[in-house]
């Protein structure tokens, strides 16, 4: 790619006004594979600047034009579904079906799903005798992390658009080959200038100048809850509104009536999609006392089919993790698991055999695990799950329960209305019934440390709009 260096702001390809290089590192070879340049304050101020004067015609555009805007951001975007792909295989370490249908497909299908949430929103609403105006809030700041770098900045973007927003994105500088393809995409598109701009760099550096801007009014961040408290302290003398989706520890509850080896199967398949790099994974997998052995024999048949390698080999289903730091911590906190006692069932340090270079994890499973142990409480993000054995029903939404996080749940029973009942009383963001699947007119956002606000749907749209009211007009 010719743009690697360079930051797409005004609608162009501009060099950094500090020119400083950062290398894109492969976390299936440990080699590099791209690089770019990392920006700073003043590229910030330009990109802001751009994205301020563009606010003033863009925010008036009508709901048609937004419509058409991204119907044309959808054509390109198709086009270029395999390179963005590529990207997140080589920066990312994702299988190349993962890559495609989940990263660089769900992406594509939340710009579909803006189009279809903005044709039905109504921007005015009468009530008694005001009217209720909803419009876009202004300039918003895109920081968004690494694990999965274009559906989260596209599930920011999309809404952000369609509610009349300019956007400045600064994705994660471990993964954002993809972004810079996405922002080729918009250029294709016709996205008018300075609607939507581009600046890659680090989190003290950019990171930090997007949050603490004072034309910036709104800041859209997804990352970890220490990354999102130091967001929040920059933009509070601003008063800027801001939108926070951070770590999660979900609890999986498979209630005695469940099936309890298909409930098994299907939470631990999914902690451990995108090599359990998902803030939302179901981690914890709270069985019945008595059932646990049973919970154990489906999950460990499961956990030692996955084939780890090359994310670019067919029958690969499990890559690496994406950086050496996060490989260090999975690592540690393996070792933990089983220096506290608990049971464990396979996995384990190190490498999967076979595998001499590279930050690829061995499929982990613990049994017996106490709530209070540390690989119970910690996010570990990574394909590690801790099976922890329960009495009662209000023992397990206690356990589910007692932990600083509340982004997601799971429930599994026989009886649907018992898995609701149960999944009313944990205090999570949202809870999937059954093993449900992905739905994105649902909103996505948690409790507690997990953070504020919610993605998704008209949820997303109206994170990005104010609410005005208009007295006596009626």
């Amino acid at each position: 790619m010719t743009n690697n260096h360079k930051f797409y702001i005004n609608g162009e390809w501009v060099s950094p006004c500090i020119e400083r290089r950062h290398d894109v590192i492969n976390p299936a070879t440990e080699q590099v594979c791209g690089s770019i340049s990392l920006g700073s304050k003043a590229d910030v101020d330009h990109a802001v600047g751009a994205a301020r004067r563009a606010f003033e015609s863009y925010s008036q555009t009508s709901k048609g034009k937004r419509i058409s805007l991204l119907e044309s951001i959808i054509t390109s975007y198709k086009k270029r579904i395999p390179d963005i792909a590529d990207a997140v295989g080589r920066e990312v370490g994702a299988p190349l079906d993962l890559a495609t249908n989940i990263h660089a497909g769900r992406a594509h299908h939340m710009f579909e799903h803006a189009i279809e949430t903005l044709k039905s929103y109504e921007f005015y609403q009468p009530l008694g005798t005001s009217g209720i105006v909803r419009e876009p809030i202004g300039v918003c700041g895109l920081i968004t992390p690494w694990n999965v770098p274009i559906e989260i900045l596209v599930q920011k973007l999309a809404p952000a658009l369609a509610a009349g927003c300019t956007v400045v994105a600064k994705p994660s500088e471990i993964a954002p080959l993809c972004v810079i393809i996405l922002a080729e995409i918009m250029h294709e598109a016709g996205v008018p200038k300075g609607v939507f701009n581009l600046v890659n760099g680090d989190g003290p550096t950019v990171g930090q100048a997007i949050a603490e801007h004072p034309d910036i009014d709104m800041v859209s961040f997804t990352g970890s809850t220490r990354a999102g408290v130091l967001v929040a302290q920059a933009a509070a003398p601003s008063v800027k509104r801001v939108q926070q989706e951070l770590g999660g520890k979900s609890a999986n509850i498979i209630l005695p009536d469940a099936d309890i080896s298909q409930a098994a199967a299907t939470g631990l398949a999914r902690c451990f999609l995108a090599g359990g790099q998902s803030c939302q994974s179901p981690t914890r997998m709270l069985v019945h006392v008595d059932q646990q052995d049973e919970a154990v024999r489906a999950a460990k048949e499961i956990a030692e089919s996955y084939i780890v390698g090359n994310p670019f080999d067919p029958h690969t289903t499990m890559g690496p993790v994406s950086n050496q730091a996060q490989y260090e911590k999975i690592q540690r906190l393996i070792q933990t698991g089983i220096d506290e006692g608990a049971t464990l069932v396979t996995g384990g340090p190190g490498r999967p055999e076979g595998l001499t270079a590279g930050y690829f994890v061995r499929p982990t499973i613990f049994a017996n695990v106490d709530p209070k142990m540390t690989i119970a409480q910690e996010e570990i993000f990574g394909p590690v799950i801790s099976i922890i054995p329960y009495r009662s029903e209000d023992e397990a939404v206690k356990i589910a329960n007692d932990s600083p996080y509340g982004l997601s749940g799971w429930v599994s029973s026989s009886d649907l209305q018992h898995a609701r009942a149960v999944a009313l009383k944990i205090r999570t963001g949202r809870v999937y019934l059954n093993g449900a699947g992905h739905d994105q007119a649902a909103p996505f956002g948690g409790y507690k440390r997990s953070g504020n606000g919610r993605e998704g749907g008209v949820f997303g749209l109206e994170a990005f709009l104010e609410t005005k009211a208009l007295l006596g007009e009626r």
